[in-house]
């Protein structure tokens, strides 16, 4: 398929009731109708999970709950279709969805449990729902659209309940088939479909990922995702005095910036588009004048600045655990235990760095106190201490070139030393674009401005 690009939009523009006005707005920009890749209404997935939790034990609440999600997507058909009949029709729709929903739910309830694989199935309403009342409005607003479910097209997975990858080998090379050139294409994102038919989500945060999966299966032109941001900046506003923003970055570098918290894109949205060398455009939605020109561009073109650095960013969801003792880093067999034990128990190990007498490891905050449980089961007796440290922050010092040019490290180190910082660790050369360090999560903020004047001051 050629022309065809292929947009996300998120939840973060389906905040109010007008927003889908600006959707309709970039739409019509395209010489060529997109297909569209779509998130939950704002806060709907939050409030799924709030069901979930209560429809073991609470049906009345359930049902509050979810007619309060009914009652807002008429909400949104009212104020946008004007016709009767396409608004009744829009709503019979929008009610089936909600029945569905509520049967499961109910299930639930009365089988006092909530399987995994119905766990996932519930959570895409929110999707569904939102791609069904996209589709509503532009047909009753003049823009020819079609809605096309993952399950139809073929976006096969790996089969993982609540955080599936999708097999790309194992998908409709046909599915470009599925949408249609003269009109504009709504997927419901955040899911796929096992080769056993069982619906899978692809983790939180996961439409920026099937967004992306979708453009491959079709060999889109480009992934175009409409943010209510100007672009990658060279760090959080929150943090730093003038920001720059970037202009180019190669699918290595975003994939840094994302992975330790910059939350513009989802760390797994550059996986199925490098190495079929699609271009990822980002556009700020609330601009007050909405052209294609990309924010920032990713692709597969490497770019050095002047400094090299392009960003600074950080992230407050990891956490270390500290295995001390004379010769746990060179003695044989210690490493591949607590790895596997740990594998066994579906706990992701983000990085490892040993000495002689200690063997650390990068996690997930939320994994912390798992982990340090199951290696205890361990009893190993090389192991003499066993230190969980949360309240830290990782702090992504990203640049392509950054281990080629002399002296960046050290420009890096001296601006946090400086200012008094002690950092807990440091890795440079995990990647070719990035430096990442650890420190106290109160000193978070400092580190990152002392870093960022360092490389930036004279650009502002």
């Amino acid at each position: 398929m050629t022309g065809k690009i292929v947009v996300k939009i998120g939840g973060s523009n389906l905040k109010e009731l007008k927003s889908i006005e600006s959707i309709m707005e970039v739409v019509r920009l395209y010489e060529k109708p997109p297909v569209i890749v779509v998130s939950a209404f704002f806060g709907v997935t939050n409030l799924l999970i709030e069901i979930l939790d209560s429809a073991l034990t609470d049906q009345e609440k359930v049902k509050a709950s979810v007619e309060n999600i009914e009652k807002k997507k008429y909400k949104t058909l009212d104020y946008y279709i004007k016709d009767y009949e396409a608004l009744a029709n829009a709503k019979i729709g929008v009610k089936k969805l909600i029945k569905e929903l509520e049967k499961y739910l109910y299930g639930i309830n009365y089988i006092g449990e909530i399987p995994d694989f119905l766990y996932d199935k519930i959570l895409t309403y929110g999707e569904r729902l939102s791609a069904y009342t996209l589709n509503a409005v532009f047909n009753a607003n003049g823009i020819k659209t079609m809605e096309v479910l993952p399950e139809q097209f073929g976006l096969r997975t790996t089969g993982e309940l609540g955080n599936a990858s999708i097999d790309f080998d194992a998908c409709n090379t046909e599915a470009h088939k599925f949408f249609k050139e003269d009109a504009v294409c709504i997927v419901p994102g955040f899911y796929g479909v096992s080769e056993d038919g069982k619906v899978t989500l692809l983790g939180r945060g996961g439409t920026d990922y099937s967004a992306a999966s979708v453009a491959r299966i079709i060999k889109s032109e480009a992934l175009d995702i409409w943010k209510d941001v100007n672009g990658f900046m060279s760090s959080d506003p929150k943090f730093v005095d003038k920001p720059v923003r970037i202009h180019h970055l190669s699918y290595s570098e975003a994939a840094e910036l994302a992975y330790f918290g910059a939350k513009i894109l989802h760390p797994r949205t550059v996986e199925p588009l490098h190495d079929v060398n699609i271009p990822i455009r980002l556009f700020n939605i609330e601009a007050d004048e909405k052209v294609l020109e990309p924010l920032t561009l990713i692709d597969g073109d490497l770019s050095e600045t002047d400094d090299i650095i392009k960003s600074v960013t950080s992230s407050d969801e990891f956490a270390l655990l500290k295995l001390n003792g004379p010769g746990v880093g060179i003695k044989p067999g210690i490493l591949a235990k607590v790895t596997s034990k740990l594998n066994d128990e579906g706990i992701n190990i983000n990085s490892v760095i040993t000495s002689q007498i200690a063997i650390n490891f990068l996690l997930a905050v939320n994994d912390l106190k798992d982990s340090t449980a199951y290696i205890k089961s361990l009893d190993l007796p090389s192991v003499q201490e066993l230190i969980p440290i949360d309240e830290i922050s990782v702090i992504a010092v990203v640049g392509q070139g950054i281990l080629e040019k002399p002296g960046i490290g050290s420009r890096i180190f001296n601006a946090v030393a400086e200012n008094n910082i002690n950092v807990k660790m440091s890795t440079m050369g995990g990647s070719n674009v990035v430096c990442y360090l650890i420190v106290e999560k109160a000193h978070k903020q400092t580190a990152i401005s002392a870093i960022h004047k360092e490389f930036f001051s004279k650009k502002n």
